[in-house]
């Protein structure tokens, strides 16, 4: 009788056990957190660690800058406690919705607290849309230690308990960053100075080129954001200046369509490179899952093309 009232008391615990919530379930189960973007989702995530889940608003591969909520977009963001957007322009039309929107939910600019940079000399040609403020911050990986900065603030002001996760997290998560940063310029380093030219499918990567000593050269669409298109003599003048300064390739993202970009190569003489993830990560099993993933794969793809 014994040995049979043990035998229930043993099965009682493992059931209770079971029923428990797992160590490494998220703790702060009752907050709800979105990131616009893929690729800002898995830098909040890496500061949210097992606390929480931070899901992204706008699907991978599709374009911040043209980004226009749907219905349910809406109905999610007005759920949530905190939206994370990149900000300084980049989310145009999610931008529209949320200047008009009321609500409880907190916004938070990632990007808050960083200054533009300045054009470069080949930049400050051309129409004027191309002297726009320049919102692509993340491709500096030194820069995006304020997002990161900013994140886990906000995370503790939502929930205080989980400071000490959310500045460890924020600490670990910084110390890769700036491993990115040493291996970027190691893989730059492959590149003879003056061969360091970029022309890309639009006007992106100028952090990148501050940061790594590249020049700008120029960009298929002359502006800041995608929802742009260039005239004739814009595209003239890019293929004089890619000619003139001897840049070797142009490079567009994965997502973009290649069409306008490989008639200015061919014209150019110059090789099309593809493939680049910029405004989001790659789905889970693609090429470019995560920030850092984005960061470095970009980095081979130019280093490679141009070295």
């Amino acid at each position: 009788m014994r040995k049979i009232t043990l035998s229930i008391s043993v099965m009682l615990m493992i059931l209770l056990a079971a029923c428990a919530p797992a160590a490494n379930a998220p703790v702060a189960q009752g907050l709800n957190v979105i990131a616009a973007e893929s690729f800002l989702a898995d830098i909040a995530q890496n500061v949210a660690g097992e606390r929480l889940v931070v899901s992204s608003l706008i699907p991978s591969g599709s374009d911040p800058h043209t980004f226009e909520p749907a219905p349910q977009d809406i109905a999610a963001i007005e759920d949530a406690d905190l939206l994370i957007i990149s900000g300084a322009g980049l989310e145009e039309g999610l931008q529209n919705y949320l200047d008009n929107a009321g609500g409880t939910t907190t916004v938070l600019e990632a990007s808050s607290g960083l200054a533009f940079r300045e054009p470069g000399a080949y930049e400050e040609e051309g129409e004027e849309h191309q002297h726009d403020n320049d919102p692509h911050f993340w491709f500096d990986p030194i820069l995006v230690i304020q997002y990161v900065e900013n994140i886990r603030d906000a995370l503790i002001g939502l929930d205080p308990d989980g400071a000490q996760t959310y500045n460890d997290n924020a600490e670990a998560y910084i110390a890769e960053l700036k491993d990115l940063d040493v291996y970027i310029r190691g893989e730059v380093e492959k590149v003879p100075t003056e061969k360091r030219k970029l022309v890309m499918g639009h006007s992106s990567f100028g952090y990148f080129a501050d940061r790594y000593g590249f020049e700008i050269v120029g960009a298929v669409i002359p502006s800041v954001s995608t929802g742009a298109s260039p005239t004739p003599q814009e595209m003239a003048a890019l293929i004089d200046r890619i000619q003139e300064t001897g840049a070797s390739a142009i490079f567009i993202p994965a997502t973009d369509n290649p069409d306008l970009a490989a008639q200015v190569a061919q014209d150019a003489g110059v090789a099309l490179i593809t493939g680049l993830y910029t405004h989001s990560v790659s789905e889970a099993g693609g090429p470019a899952p995560t920030y850092i993933d984005m960061m470095q794969l970009d980095t081979r793809l130019i280093v490679e093309a141009l070295k």
